[in-house]
């Protein structure tokens, strides 16, 4: 008997940045920057792993700030 993997939930960027607690634009900046990758497409939102969400916001906070 094989177990299948369980698929992560997908969440959209509003929701996201709800969750991070940052506004979406925030979101959409570190898609930009390469913190984040969209794990999908729900018609036009793009979707993401709230795990991935959380591990970019630590790479943003980590990230030197500008001179």
């Amino acid at each position: 008997m094989t177990r299948a993997a369980a698929r992560p939930t997908l969440i959209p960027g509003t929701l996201a940045a709800h969750e991070a607690g940052v506004v979406p634009a925030t979101i959409r900046k570190w898609v930009q920057l390469g913190y984040l990758r969209p794990a999908g497409k729900s018609g036009r939102m793009l979707m993401f792993r709230l795990e991935d969400v959380f591990a970019a916001e630590r790479a943003a906070r980590r990230r030197p700030a500008a001179p």
